[in-house]
């Protein structure tokens, strides 16, 4: 039963929708990909400025923060909004020339975030609650186009491939003591819906490099690298068989480069591969059984192996008493049977698993999406729901944890056990699985010396 509470925010949403409908359409017509959002980000960007919101910018890559003051002491709630989109070239939508499309909502978690900022400019909007709000657009949540972002780390403009990661390593979420993010969801309209668990994950770009050679006149003079990536990867399908212990192991791949020419042996071959899991510890195991696999196809071949492994994201864990204090507030906005939380774990990965572990967080779902998420069918069918909505529901949460002297969120946060004390703990632990393996030696006369 919706609440007077929300009735207040309702009517403060309402009176944006045009603006909140139209950055909706707006960044769904100009999709970009992670830390290349720069047009989304400048729109964004010129939208709070005309709110009168001074913006702290990220700099060298997309996004920014604002922070939001009540006046009176208590903890920093965080609220975050995604800018980026995925690939997928046969959505009728996709940008023809990079794939890219809003397959995910992403467009929908902006403008409503935008939503947020704009209400919480309205007379009275702050009544009652302390602290402060940072509110976060923030960039490259899907781990996709990895050669570009680890030629973005070479280069030093970024450390970390997911934009949560990276802002938090920039310093962008310092002093924020609690966060939630509301995604983009299926099913009826006002539909709110929670995942406590899903998986994490790392990235591996495996390089395959053999001997070129005519492949007609004279391949027994090569050293065939697509053989030996297919040895490879059937040997971690040969893998999947161990995984069915109910540790959500996922382990998926993609060739970004098979050979140059038909008529010559391939010589490089380059693939990307994830590894999921629902814990930190599993994706790590698995992770190096996986490379011995691709060893083992190099090996085979009398091929070289490099595996380069970068941290993805940390396991989702939505903080418990969070999650309650959320579902509570959901009986408020909407009707109790389009409440739900699932305890199952999802195969998906999100860079709000690592705000998870270093302070109490939950990731939330609003419907108005139908179709395949990243899919070509994928569209937003209710951007009342997914937009207005979504941001009514945040305004709620957000005045429920910080009125009464932020009782509700300073009672979360001290009850909270997050898994890192700190952001320099979670650090050292990500670190940890960023290396560089040549993962085959050989002795001189040819022999496996080492995987």
């Amino acid at each position: 039963m919706r609440s007077e509470l929300f009735g207040k925010y309702e009517a403060y949403v309402e009176r944006h929708r045009d603006l909140l409908l139209g950055a909706e359409r707006y960044i769904r017509e100009n999709p970009e990909l992670g830390f290349k959002e720069w047009k989304t980000s400048s729109f964004l960007e010129k939208e709070y400025e005309k709110l009168g919101y001074k913006l702290k910018k990220a700099g060298d890559i997309p996004g920014f923060t604002v922070d939001i003051d009540t006046g009176r002491p208590g903890p920093t709630l965080l609220i975050f909004g995604e800018l980026d989109a995925v690939v997928c070239a046969e959505h009728p939508d996709s940008d023809p020339v990079t794939g890219a499309v809003h397959a995910c909502g992403h467009n929908c978690q902006s403008a409503a975030l935008l939503g947020v900022a704009a209400a919480l400019k309205e007379d009275g909007a702050l009544d009652g609650m302390s602290g402060r709000i940072r509110l976060c657009a923030v960039p490259a949540e899907e781990l996709l186009d990895l050669g570009y972002r680890e030629e973005l780390r070479r280069k030093g403009v970024i450390r970390y491939m997911g934009g949560k990661v990276e802002f938090m390593h920039r310093g962008l979420l310092d002093g924020c003591d609690l966060a939630f993010m509301v995604h983009t969801t299926g099913g009826p309209s006002r539909r709110i819906f929670t995942k406590k668990y899903s998986n994490g994950c790392i990235s591996k770009k495996v390089t395959f490099t053999g001997r070129a050679a005519h492949a007609g006149a004279s391949p027994g003079k090569g050293i065939n690298a697509l053989y030996a990536a297919n040895l490879g990867l059937g040997a971690v399908n040969a893998l999947r068989e161990k995984y069915t212990d109910g540790k959500y192991v996922r382990i998926h791949s993609i060739i970004t480069n098979g050979g140059q020419m038909v008529n010559a042996i391939p010589s490089s071959v380059t693939l990307e591969t994830q590894v999921r899991a629902a814990s930190f510890d599993t994706i790590k195991s698995v992770g190096r059984e996986v490379s011995r696999a691709y060893a083992a196809g190099a090996a085979a071949m009398g091929a070289k192996v490099t595996v380069s492994d970068r941290p993805g994201y940390y396991p989702v864990c939505n903080d418990e008493a969070l999650l309650q204090f959320a579902e509570e507030t959901a009986l408020m906005c909407t009707e109790p049977e389009l409440v739900k939380t699932s305890r199952e774990t999802g195969g998906g990965c999100s860079d709000m698993g690592d705000i998870m572990s270093v302070m109490p967080a939950i990731h939330p779902y609003v419907s108005g999406a139908a179709g395949k998420g990243h899919g070509a069918d994928y569209r937003i069918v209710d951007p009342g729901s997914a937009v207005l909505f979504s941001a009514e529901y945040q305004l709620v949460l957000a005045h429920r944890l910080l009125e009464g002297g932020a009782e509700a969120a300073v009672r979360i946060i001290s009850e909270s056990k997050p898994e890192f004390a700190s952001k320099e703990d979670y650090f050292a632990a990500v670190d940890s699985v960023m290396t560089d393996t040549d993962a085959v030696e050989y002795t001189e006369d040819g022999a496996v010396l080492r995987f």
